[in-house]
């Protein structure tokens, strides 16, 4: 049981990581209006924090800090979502993406109100 829990924690430490590549690389193809610029740094900056609070959680040492770090991934999460919300792009591709990031930063929001609902 406690290698099936282990193995989801490492996945999802995973899935933190890819959503945090694959932000960045969705940032270097957007076109360099003054916005998008800012934005980027913001989307950037808080889909990042996502993982590495993440491993902060899992490194911690109470259920309260676990639950408190938790909660920050959930925070910077729904931040992620709002930065994506005010990028603009000018293609159907990068629009696609944009709604792939948006539908993964809210799926990672819920993943994390799950954890912090079962935690408490």
């Amino acid at each position: 049981m406690s290698e099936i829990l282990n193995q989801k924690q490492y996945d999802l430490e995973d899935r933190t990581l890819r959503f945090a590549k694959d932000v960045r690389a969705f940032i270097i193809q957007l076109p360099k209006t003054a916005a998008n610029v800012e934005d980027g740094k913001q989307v950037i900056r808080s889909s990042g924090s996502v993982g590495a609070n993440y491993i902060e959680a899992n490194e911690s040492l109470s259920k309260k800090d676990f639950v408190m770090r938790t909660k920050i991934c959930r925070k910077e999460a729904k931040e992620t979502t709002y930065w994506l919300k005010l990028i603009q792009v000018n293609t159907e591709s990068l629009e696609k993406e944009k709604q792939r990031l948006t539908q993964e930063a809210n799926e990672l929001t819920m993943i994390f109100g799950s954890i912090i609902r079962k935690s408490e």
